[in-house]
């Protein structure tokens, strides 16, 4: 059988199932042989249909396993498609025809299996999956595009799986807080807001929070606290790693870039795309016979139908952009400069929480102005605010470590005891029962030391952690209700901040002032 007409996905899931029937010792590949290995070599087109038809696919996967392990085993012999699947692989050449595909994709070998007799086809049945449902999701996956090329799943769903929504981050408080950057925002605002050449672009040193601005503007959108005509403006932040990750063969990462700027252009200006790194485009791609990702970029760039926000340093803006005058004049500069030492402070005190919460550590003011001073100081091949990030990071991690880890005070009685327990069982063998008998003595002192000490570090930690329990409830209650002011339930918004933030703050304050007398008491 000729599988040229089929795309490389398809193909691989053809010959794995090969290799599962032989690896099963079985004499013949069958539908379940063939959904098995699809499940194997794809992530993207079943999983997505199967929870659109709300299929346990984990559940429905062990079934399918089951199956498989019930077929006879027969060793030797040449493994060939059984009846059942070669009626399988030809209704699904017939449904690509159908639907004006140039080539078999997975979704077309998943509807021959779900048309055919067999058991598994059956199974897929019971679990209340239509033929009707089937197409309507494969519909919505492929947003009305056809399968013309060997690598069409790559380009499905594409911007789910090659960007972030920043916008659903910054609503679901995953995002760190942004202080300050007021006027670069307001600048990116304006630029946005323009009939053409309406794309910013963060040009700044690394470390001075180009990415952190177009996570405020997200912020800024989800809170409404921006232009009417940009409330309904969606982020999405392009993840390189994930667009190039895997694409090995010719021009498959040009296909992604292309279904990515396509799902892009086709919302009608609602979503933004954000281009961390940009200057990691210009140039990717293009190997024989293909044209780079920037050339992919400024037709749509040209037509205005592209919004996009790009960041990248001075020096690699001079060194690609500068030289692609056509790239340039597509985007309007906007320059971002490390903030001074106040600002630099103003945007730690903002972040703290987060860091507090992560680490489970109290971080104090005094350690942000210090976090901030000593690296303006000290480290100076770097830029703020990000190296006073990191360091302060740093440092919390380092006493997160410390805290988990047995103070030195118990650690030394530790050791001590040890070190009598081994000395006692050397007396014991001289037989001296007055040295023995001040050793033992000199032993439970020294155990009762230690279980004293034990215990008030087991207590004190049971209430670091509760602190901290508290504080995380207290952050999800802000989210709560920040996301039911958003919705206008204002109700629940009393009932968070002035009942479970309030009742909260007063059992953390509580167990505050308990754990610094215990600590002054201790001293």
């Amino acid at each position: 059988m000729n599988f040229n007409n089929y795309t490389i996905k398809s193909q691989e899931a053809i010959q794995r199932a090969q290799q599962l029937a032989q690896e099963l010792g079985h004499q013949q590949i069958e539908n379940e042989h063939l959904l098995k290995a699809i499940f194997e070599i794809d992530e993207n087109v079943t999983p997505f249909i199967l929870k659109k038809l709300n299929v346990n696919v984990s559940a429905f996967q062990t079934i399918l396993t089951k199956q498989l392990e019930s077929f006879p085993k027969v060793s030797g012999g040449d493994i060939m498609l059984s009846r059942e699947a070669g009626k399988t692989v030809n209704e699904a050449s017939l449904i690509a025809k159908k639907m004006n595909d140039e080539y078999v994709s997975i979704e077309h070998l998943l509807l021959a299996i779900f048309k055919s007799k067999s058991t598994i086809a059956q199974t897929l049945k019971d679990q209340g999956v239509t033929e009707k449902g089937m197409k309507s999701a494969i519909d919505e996956l492929r947003n009305g595009d056809r399968v013309t090329s060997q690598s069409a799943e790559e380009t499905y769903n594409s911007l789910n799986k090659y960007a972030r929504n920043l916008n659903q981050l910054a609503a679901d408080g995953k995002l760190d807080p942004v202080i300050g950057r007021d006027e670069e925002i307001r600048r990116i605002l304006q630029i946005l807001s323009r009939r053409t050449k309406n794309n910013p672009m963060l040009v700044g040193e690394p470390g001075t929070g180009k990415t952190a601005i177009a996570e405020g503007l997200a912020h800024r959108i989800v809170d409404g606290d921006v232009p009417e005509n940009l409330k309904s403006k969606e982020i999405f932040s392009l993840d390189m790693g994930a667009l190039i990750a895997g694409a090995k063969y010719k021009g498959e990462f040009e296909e992604r870039l292309k279904a990515v700027i396509k799902e892009v252009t086709g919302s009608d200006g609602s979503i933004v795309l954000f281009i961390d790194e940009i200057h990691t485009l210009v140039g990717a791609g293009g190997g024989q016979g293909a044209m780079d990702a920037a050339n992919i970029l400024k037709p749509a760039l040209a037509r205005g139908e592209l919004r996009a926000i790009g960041a990248t340093t001075l020096d690699e803006y001079q060194k690609y952009f500068e030289k692609d005058k056509a790239l340039e004049r597509r985007f309007q500069k906007v320059q971002v400069n490390e903030p001074d030492t106040e600002s630099a402070i103003s945007i730690l005190r903002g972040i703290k929480e987060k860091y507090e919460a992560h680490h489970k550590v109290r971080i104090k003011d005094e350690a942000i102005i210090a976090a901030v001073e000593l690296s303006q100081r000290y480290i100076t091949n770097r830029f703020l605010p990000d190296k006073a990030i990191d360091l302060m990071d740093e440092a919390a991690s380092k006493l997160r470590m410390e805290i988990n880890s047995k103070p030195e005070e118990l650690d030394v009685l530790d050791r001590k005891v040890m070190q009598l327990e081994i000395e006692i069982e050397a007396i014991k063998r001289e037989k001296d029962e007055v040295k023995l008998k001040n050793l033992r003595a000199d032993l439970a002192n020294l155990k009762e030391e230690r279980n004293e000490l034990h215990a008030k570090w087991k207590s004190e930690k049971e209430v670091v952690e509760q602190i901290q329990n508290y504080k995380t409830e207290i952050e999800n209650y802000k989210i709560e209700a920040e996301r039911a002011e958003r919705e206008g339930d204002f109700g629940k918004v009393a009932e968070l901040r002035y009942g479970k933030i309030k009742e909260t703050q007063a059992a953390l304050t509580k167990l505050e002032e308990e754990l610094a007398e215990n600590q002054s008491n201790n001293s």
